[in-house]
């Protein structure tokens, strides 16, 4: 996922005086009888990542008296800084949770309130939800919950005669694709790639840990990671796909090789949605017919609910918060998570957690989001598999793989070896030393 080894540059966050005001529709009563309320939020990235106003002015629309201010952080040390301000002190009164790889620190450390209650009052249908219960106990809820897709260029499978995905490709049917791509695309005189992929470990290692029978990360047996990364360097050495190493020693953008034409498959999160249609509209993009169907299966058996991966993103209540606010913060957990938060984030393209049919409707009702049945299906039918297992180990397992991950892709250590040495470095430093 994304800034995967966040490094220290800064503990002082810049705070954004952010108070945005509604105007009341069928308001509900205060939050709080004592007056007004206030709650501080963390942020990241507020100028591009529209979820965190969207979700304040929501419920501010339905709460006026209760007002949602940021505290805005440096997306990539936002855990590093945050874990500064929560020692201090000084955190504000919700944080989100980026991923699962730190929740377990978070919650260990008596960082997070216990919202069970309010967990318990969403039902079933919050995507995620489980993933934030420790020992019975829920320490914070799911608002969004990204799954990896298969987006395709509509227009380069047309121009190099090849059939687009269906619900139910297999990775040998994705291979044979990718190969009659790179074929079909030559003869016609593209220099586009059949793929693209990117350099983070989640484009290998999360679809292996969610798509293999009996993976376990605190196993410390990686074998099942074999077939993924052979099928990778396949792809890479036949120059259907950039190499690993041109991506990062020219630091690739993923939004540009797909944007910009220059790959006709890639597996991304769904997150990228949005960020194509707004560069689309602003020229950022070229304009090409594209769609997003399900990962690649191991085989049919899993065609009709497809197997993908993704940690949802959480908001969970500081354990230090005023009592006075405490109840003003849980309903605001309980609107985001719930389908008012959900409709307000589907219409600006983002995936939340909770799923119903209002909530779809305002999703493919975002001009520039494909409104084909392959599209729609991959976004209302998958089993979404957590990238990060919620385990006390996942996030030192996570960085030895993360270190493995750039010595099978640069070709430095063959599969086997590197995934050997991984084994034997987890149960070493992480697993049998706890």
């Amino acid at each position: 996922m994304r800034h995967r080894h966040p490094k220290w540059t800064a503990i002082a966050a810049a705070v954004t005086a952010l108070t945005l005001t509604a105007t009341a529709c069928g308001a509900d009563e205060p939050a709080d009888s004592g007056g007004p309320v206030t709650l501080t939020m963390s942020a990241w990235s507020m100028k591009t990542t529209p979820e965190f106003a969207k979700l304040a002015e929501a419920f501010q629309a339905q709460n006026p008296d209760v007002k949602i201010e940021f505290k805005e952080y440096d997306a990539a040390n936002y855990d590093t800084q945050l874990t500064a301000d929560l020692a201090a002190g000084s955190a504000p009164d919700l944080y989100v949770l980026k991923n699962l790889k730190n929740f377990i620190t978070y919650q260990a450390g008596e960082q997070l309130l216990d919202v069970s209650d309010v967990a318990s009052g969403l039902g079933d249908g919050v995507n995620g939800l489980g993933n934030y219960k420790v020992d019975g106990v829920t320490y914070a809820v799911p608002y969004r919950q990204d799954s990896w897709y298969l987006y395709y260029n509509k227009d380069l499978f047309a121009a190099a005669g090849v059939t687009p995905p269906s619900e139910a490709w297999t990775w040998a049917e994705y291979e044979k694709a990718v190969a009659d791509l790179a074929a079909g695309l030559k003869t016609a005189g593209s220099q586009a790639k059949a793929a693209y992929q990117h350099t983070w470990q989640s484009t290998v290692q999360g679809l292996a840990l969610a798509q293999t029978p009996g993976a376990d990360l605190d196993s410390g047996d990686y074998g099942y990671l074999a077939p993924y990364y052979e099928r990778a360097l396949k792809q890479q050495q036949a120059g259907a796909q950039v190499d690993y190493g041109t991506a990062t020693t020219n630091t690739l953008q993923y939004q540009a090789q797909f944007g910009t034409q220059q790959a006709a498959t890639m597996l991304m999160g769904s997150w990228y949605v949005a960020t194509l249609i707004a560069q689309q509209k602003k020229g950022d993009a070229q304009p090409f017919q594209w769609g997003f169907a399900p990962a690649p299966q191991r085989d049919a058996s899993s065609k009709d609910k497809p197997v993908t991966f993704g940690d949802p993103t959480g908001l969970g209540i500081n354990a230090a918060i005023d009592e006075g606010k405490a109840a003003a913060a849980k309903k605001f957990l309980t609107f985001v998570a719930g389908e008012g938060g959900a409709t307000a984030l589907a219409s600006i393209g983002i995936t939340p957690a909770t799923l119903t049919e209002p909530v779809t409707k305002a999703y493919f009702g975002v001009e520039g989001i494909p409104g084909d049945e392959l599209s729609r299906f991959s976004f209302t039918t998958h089993d979404t598999r957590a990238e990060n297992p919620v385990s006390p180990h996942t996030a030192a397992l996570q960085n030895i793989l993360q270190e493995t991950h750039s010595a099978i892709m640069s070709g430095s250590t063959p599969v086997n070896e590197a995934l050997a040495k991984a084994g034997e470095r987890a149960r070493n430093e992480v697993l049998e030393s706890k």
